[in-house]
């Protein structure tokens, strides 16, 4: 078959694999040709690989090379019974007799190049970038025209998984310019494809995005689902390092549903990266899980490397350290299997983080990291050879063993951020063995200013949680020595300033967002460039120029009265005004709270973290039962058992310092699902809850919004056209967005601007995902990650739906609410837990007369009734 058939054979892989593999073996079994018999093997072994099944490809297309050297029989193989060894098919061969029927010299070289073209791809996939080049340059004399250029593109490809970038952008765009003129839409969405990509991983972000939004109008334009959601999937990719988290994480999210197999596994390995880069591992780990499920089932050797490394880290971040000890090692045997001894190394550093973590501390472990450290520092990781060392020092310590000789290396140390934090961290920690308390505490707050100005100079979500992850401990070192109330309240709020977001979106200052993509992409290269043995000092003391460049960028911006940085105690006193403020601690497994009350600063502990949380849990379980039945008599007597509890647990010792005051109340991360409202010392008393003080401060600058109330309504909900009835007698001027025009898009433009915004509409919180949680609007989702386009969020915003105030658990506080906090908006009304729609109107008309009447937030949420179907709705901000 040759010509428009086999062109249409091959394009319908682009199309629909799972039907292209099926036509393709159909006509295996009728084919009278060897001819046909290769291409249609080409094709099964193109659509098994798109499907995820690798090893049935490459012996469908180890089966065609045989037969287009003649050196086997035409038959239909048994895919499962096909041997397969990229190498000894490309030396000569003694061919096997001709089939009956078939000429008997038959062969075709051009036929075998053909199929030397197509087994680029998948040999490169399977983590043989050797093979997979040398079946590259065997075809490469025999094939013309459009093979070529397909070659061309394959090539890229494999070049680029060996982390050869130049070659692999110069294979691609020699390719290109005859594309374009051509009759192949799928070649050409492919090489752009593969063009983009390279462009993504060489740095070059503008011109990847330029590449990948043709591939995608291409590929649109000519029917090619399947390769269209790739290109989408590979911007998505180019998004993420450039920052944009919330673009590419909607890229992500529409190319999966095109996607099978090992497209699939790709852009799921793609997305969790960019989680875990965000600081959200908890929403990493299930994409993890599946893409390597899928990766070993079908045999995706470099995939499962690179996936076992990223599910490691992200087991680590988030408190599953023993986890992250097994795989951790099942990545650093992986590495070594295919000799990519640069990033075995980084395996065996995470190895030891988590073995640390775990708890150990043998003299075997001190061994190890000393052992590591230094081939973390042959290897070119200056800054994980720093912390090596630091763990070493640390084990050392803990048994009673001089570290001054591990520390010293370190602490003279000068370059980017993170080597600087090691520094500092070991400083404090040759300090506080010293038994110099000042000094030790010194250190700390040195290495965590380096962190704040760090992460407030970078801004964006990614790089600001990478900030967060070199302090971590640092920051718990100094939480630990905290004597003070003063010293625990400026070491948390410096914690939490280096992990609170700015905008999950790159700054809208073209200058500094061109500045801090160009220190993503040289982040990136140096860690490829060491992984491959290069020189990586020589791209350390770039990235610590350019970081500097960065910083002095920020320092010189004008002021906008959203500052990032920590608060000065005495900016807080001042602000209160007679309210007081708690702000809850862990340190360590305790819960500490600081309290800040005319004027006086003081500490008490309150119990452990694991108590705080199990009665959080059974509080969030007994109301979620409330909500679906309110008459259920067990379930309120265990509600109210666990609020009696929590009560007395969180609030009951710091009841003389409050008093009767309007509270601020700043928990950790993990508490901010608690329903406040039902604690009994909270009933009926004005309060907001806030990520920070620093972000309460940023709340209370926010300037009033001369702009419209808008009101809107999503669908399904019983009560929610008597809800809006009600409002807009109380705001006759609003703008109303209901039925079918309350459209994502729609609403979401609305708000931008908004003085005050009203939304009614089934929530749902994505746990694992907090990013994904959405609002149902007319067309869909109104998500998370959209809130980030706003210019100008409302300054008050009642979401009146359930778990719309719902975060992750990490002090990023991640969610609905916590973004438009994060975004500018100065107070968030919004539940925590579900909410009962029957009850809901009359709650919400009680609230906003109060909030018309002239109540702030705070106090217009607190004189209104409860009953457990509105418990979980809190003031979040200003108040």
């Amino acid at each position: 078959m040759k010509g428009p058939g086999e062109r249409a054979l091959l394009r319908l892989v682009a199309m629909a694999p799972v039907t292209a593999r099926t036509r393709a073996l159909s006509l295996l079994e009728s084919a009278s040709t060897p001819a046909e018999e290769v291409l249609a093997l080409r094709v099964a072994g193109l659509a098994a690989k798109e499907q995820g099944l690798l090893d049935d490809g490459l012996r469908y297309l180890h089966s065609a090379l045989d037969l287009a050297e003649g050196r086997r029989s035409p038959s239909v193989p048994d895919p499962l019974a096909l041997p397969f060894d990229p190498l000894e098919r490309l030396g000569p061969a003694d061919p096997l007799p001709p089939p009956e029927g078939a000429p008997a010299d038959w062969a075709d070289p051009y036929a075998a190049a053909q199929v030397r073209m197509n087994l680029v791809g998948l040999l490169a996939a399977r983590g043989e970038a050797g093979a997979a080049l040398a079946c590259a340059a065997a075809a490469e004399p025999v094939l013309r025209g459009l093979d070529a250029d397909r070659l061309a593109a394959n090539t890229a490809c494999a070049l680029a998984r060996a982390g050869r970038l130049p070659e692999a952008r110069e294979a691609a765009a020699q390719a290109l310019r005859k594309l374009r003129r051509g009759e192949d839409p799928a070649a050409l969405n492919g090489l752009l494809t593969n063009l983009g990509l390279a462009q993504a991983l060489g740095g070059d972000l503008d011109g990847a995005e330029a590449m990948l939004a043709e591939a995608i109008a291409v590929g649109e334009a000519s029917g090619l689902a399947h390769q269209t959601a790739m290109a989408k999937a590979n911007l998505g990719f180019a998004m993420s390092r450039r920052g944009d988290v919330s673009r590419a994480l909607r890229l992500f999210a529409a190319a999966e549903r095109g996607l099978v197999g090992e497209r699939l596994a790709q852009c799921r390995f793609d997305q969790a990266e960019a989680l875990i880069m965000a600081g959200l591992p908890d929403e990493a780990r299930p994409l993890l899980k599946d893409a390597l499920a899928a990766a070993a089932a079908n045999g995706y050797r470099c995939d499962i490397a690179d996936g076992l490394l990223l599910l490691a880290h992200a087991e680590l971040a988030s408190g599953e350290a023993v986890r992250a000890v097994g795989t951790a090692e099942r990545a650093r045997i992986k590495f070594a299997e295919q000799e990519r001894i640069g990033w075995m190394l980084l395996a065996e550093h995470l190895l030891l983080r988590a073995r640390w973590a775990c708890g150990e501390r043998s003299p075997l472990l001190y061994r190890t990291a000393v052992a590591t450290a230094d081939r973390l520092q042959d290897g070119g990781w200056v800054v994980a050879a720093a912390d090596a060392r630091v763990v070493a020092a640390r084990v050392a310590l803990s048994q009673g063993r001089p570290a001054g000789h591990l520390l010293s290396t370190i602490g003279s140390m000068r370059g980017p951020a993170s080597v600087r934090i090691a520094a500092w961290h070991a400083i404090a920690l040759e300090r506080r063995a010293l038994e110099d308390h000042k000094g030790a505490m010194d250190a700390v707050r040195a290495g965590l200013e380096v962190a704040e100005e760090h992460a407030e100079a970078l801004g964006a979500l990614d790089l600001r949680a990478r900030a967060a992850g070199f302090t971590t401990e640092l920051a718990d070192l100094g939480l630990g020595l905290a004597r003070s109330a003063q010293e625990l309240f400026a070491m948390e709020e410096r914690r939490r300033a280096v992990a609170r977001p700015a905008r999950v979106r790159p700054p809208r200052d073209a200058e500094r967002a061109a500045a801090l993509t160009a220190l993503r992409a040289l982040s990136v290269e140096h860690t490829a460039d060491t992984a491959r043995g290069g020189v990586g000092s020589v791209l350390s003391r770039e990235l610590a120029v350019l970081e500097a460049r960065v910083m002095a960028h920020t320092r010189r911006r004008a002021p906008d009265g959203l500052a990032r940085r920590s608060p000065e105690l005495d900016d807080v006193v001042a602000a209160l005004d007679g309210r007081a403020l708690v702000e809850l601690v862990a340190v360590g497994g305790d819960l500490h709270a600081v309290t800040v009350a005319d004027g006086r600063v003081r500490r008490r502990r309150l119990g452990t973290c694991a108590a705080a949380a199990h009665h959080i849990t059974m509080a969030r379980l007994a109301l979620r039962h409330l909500a679906e039945s309110a008459d259920d008599a067990q379930a309120a007597t265990a509600f109210s058992r666990s609020r009696e509890r929590l009560g007395r647990h969180l609030l009951g010792p710091l009841q003389l310092e409050l008093g009767d005051r309007e509270l601020v109340i700043a928990p950790p991360g993990r508490l901010h699902g608690l329903p406040w409202a039902a604690l009994p010392p909270l009933a009926g008393r004005p309060f907001t809850v806030v990520p920070s003080a620093g972000a309460w401060l940023r709340a209370a600058a926010v300037e009033p919004v001369a702009g419209p109330t808008v009101l809107a309504g999503g669908p399904g909900l019983r009560h929610t056209a008597r809800e809006l009835s009600v409002l807009r007698r109380l705001y006759p001027r609003a703008l109303v967005l209901d039925g079918p025009g309350a459209r994502a898009e729609a609403v979401r433009d609305a708000l931008d601007g908004a003085a005050l915004a009203h939304i009614a509409a089934h929530g749902e919180f994505h746990p694992g995902n907090a990013l994904f949680s959405r609002l149902r609007m007319a067309d869909g989702p109104l998500m998370v990650h959209d809130l980030d386009e706003l210019s100008t969020p409302p300054r008050v915003v009642v979401l009146s739906s359930c778990d719309s105030g719902r975060a992750d658990e990490g002090d990023a506080v991640l969610g609905m609410a916590g973004v438009l906090l994060a975004l500018g908006t100065a107070t968030v009304i919004a539940s925590v837990t579900p909410v009962q729609d029957e009850v809901t109107p009359e709650f919400m008309a009680a609230f906003h007369a109060a909030l018309a009447g002239g109540r702030s937030p705070a106090r217009a949420l607190a004189s209104v009734r409860r009953t457990p179907g509105v418990m979980g709705f809190l003031c979040m901000g200003q108040g």
